[in-house]
């Protein structure tokens, strides 16, 4: 399995093309309309509705990015979409609508967001809601999480939709909520093979990780996250086969 060339062939917007000063907030349907505008492929991030369908949004909480508060996973979908996305207009879109707006036109790079709380094996659900959303989709797209264990469920799931893990340092500060024995482990990434990865998006600051250059010498695509400037774009290139940025015009 491998990625489609599209993935190659233009920079990827991380959570699409936004810009809260422009009325335009990360992983929003305005933003996402931009990104294809502007010819970028487009990496997003999904969590799950109470009632089993997988959303566009980040964080798992609501805080950030509305006016209201909770687990995103205490809302209906029809509840979430009835939200207004704090300085954008529009509301938090469920996956089979962006796909209805995407339909084909750009390369469609999707995080699983870790549903379990530790990177353990609690996931499932937003999986399958995932997969089943992408069951008729004709466009070029790919699946990715930190958790290991989404991408193994995705294997099962959706065998012919390539995937990817979602690497990095695995530094305390990032991720606090996963215990220190076990981000030990993922910093070494070692479930790539045996999850049928054939990419892995790394946090840009630790790209000389030797990992990350054993994955690359035995045919791993590199993707990184999140590039912020043309300086770090042309230093990340070296060594990655594309980047997801923000900030700036890739």
């Amino acid at each position: 399995m491998t990625l489609p060339a599209s993935f190659f062939d233009r920079p990827i917007t991380h959570r699409a093309l936004h810009d809260r000063k422009a009325g335009r907030v990360e992983n929003s349907l305005k933003s996402i309309a931009a990104a294809m505008a502007a010819g970028y492929g487009i990496e997003m991030d999904l969590q799950m509705s109470h009632d089993g369908h997988a959303m566009v949004f980040h964080d798992d909480v609501l805080d950030r990015l509305t006016d209201k508060t909770g687990p995103v996973r205490s809302k209906t979908r029809a509840e979430l979409e009835s939200i207004p996305l704090t300085d954008d207009g529009g509301t938090i879109p469920a996956l089979e609508t962006v796909l209805r707006h995407v339909d084909g036109q750009v390369p469609l790079l999707i995080e699983i967001k870790d549903q379990d709380g530790a990177m353990g094996p609690d996931v499932g659900p937003l999986e399958e809601a995932t997969c089943a959303a992408l069951k008729d989709y004709k466009g070029d797209v790919a699946l990715m999480s930190f958790n290991p264990h989404s991408v193994a469920a995705c294997a099962r799931l959706a065998p012919d939709i390539p995937r990817g893990i979602t690497t990095s340092s695995y530094r305390a500060p990032f991720c606090p909520e996963v215990p220190e024995e076990t981000r030990d482990i993922l910093r070494e990434i070692p479930d790539y093979d045996r999850t049928g990865a054939c990419f892995i998006s790394h946090e840009a600051t630790d790209l000389d990780r030797p990992r990350v250059a054993a994955l690359k010498s035995q045919g791993a695509h590199i993707f990184c996250w999140t590039i912020r400037s043309a300086k770090a774009e042309a230093d990340a290139r070296r060594i990655v086969d594309n980047v997801t940025f923000e900030g700036y015009l890739a």
